[in-house]
């Protein structure tokens, strides 16, 4: 058992979990790159390319936050979890203080995000609104009526990267528009990895996430076919000459294929743990290598 102080740094630094941030910064990396190339580097603008970033962290740790809060509120973080510990299930937190986190991290993302509206106009107070109001929904219902995934794609691929990109140029391509579909599929191998560890407790609890109602097998299928679908997804760059940014991405592809069958071999229990985490590094991978395909492609 881990000792932590309640309400201590070392509680709030386990409560915001770092390591989901590589989630938060790869459809910001992949649109930032796209963008850089497209509009060349005279056009780039440094200022809210920092705000998106900042943005995305902020509001990660805040869904965290809710996350911790809510599932603790419900019952579903209990004595029967597989996955890391939650700080209010473990008393790190106090429930008051994670309340006023919550309000806090909400408010702070609004103010960091508000300049925005300089670069994008005002419609960028509406995403706004809705990346925060979701990011309670996510939590509080969509997570339990099997929304989860589709949420990841829109927030963790659509949203980010097209904004993104739209800050930095004032338009979208239909390439940006695809790239953001493959980072929400890639995102989204996390959320798979990590409601089949959970399958048997959410199923307990009542929480009906997708792989609760698809079952193991099928979600074992669906894990390994993100990946695939989101590597394909770059032919578009394949067939317009940008063959780095292709190809760079069959290293993630290679090492998600390692981690599906280890996925598979290992299929329940709390060793499952280490493919959430080889997942999150896949991941980030994944946003490295399109990255660097894209700047090279560029040059």
């Amino acid at each position: 058992m881990v000792e932590v102080k309640t309400n201590s740094l070392k509680a709030w630094v386990l409560a915001a979990r770092p390591k989901t941030l590589t989630g938060a910064a790869v459809p910001v990396m992949m649109a930032l790159s796209l963008a850089f190339v497209d509009g060349g580097w005279g056009a780039f603008k440094v200022v809210p390319a920092v705000l998106c970033f900042l943005f995305a962290f902020i509001m990660q740790i805040d869904a965290n936050f809710v996350n911790d809060y809510f599932d603790f509120k419900k019952g579903t973080d209990d004595e029967h979890r597989l996955g890391p510990r939650r700080a209010c299930a473990q008393g790190w937190v106090t429930q008051h203080a994670m309340q006023r986190a919550i309000n806090i991290t909400t408010a702070l993302a609004c103010i960091v995000g508000l300049p925005l509206v300089i670069y994008g106009g005002w419609w960028t107070v509406a995403i706004g609104v809705a990346c925060v109001l979701f990011c309670f929904l996510y939590t509080v219902y969509l997570s339990y009526r099997g929304l989860g995934d589709l949420l990841v794609l829109v927030f963790f691929g659509l949203v980010p990267v097209c904004a993104t990109y739209y800050l930095q140029t004032g338009t979208v391509t239909k390439e940006v528009v695809e790239s953001s579909i493959a980072c929400g599929l890639v995102i989204d191998t996390l959320l798979v990895v990590n409601n089949y560890r959970d399958r048997d407790n959410d199923r307990r609890t009542g929480k009906r996430t997708l792989v609760v109602l698809i079952g193991p097998r099928a979600s074992e299928i669906l894990y390994f076919a993100l990946a695939l679908v989101a590597f394909h997804l770059g032919l578009a760059y394949f067939f317009s000459g940008r063959y780095f940014t292709f190809f760079l991405p069959a290293i993630y592809l290679s090492l998600h294929a390692h981690t599906y069958r280890k996925m598979k071999k290992i299929h329940q229990g709390k060793a499952l743990n280490q493919i959430l985490g080889m997942t999150a590094r896949n991941i980030f991978i994944f946003g490295l290598t399109f990255s660097a395909g894209v700047i090279i492609d560029g040059l």
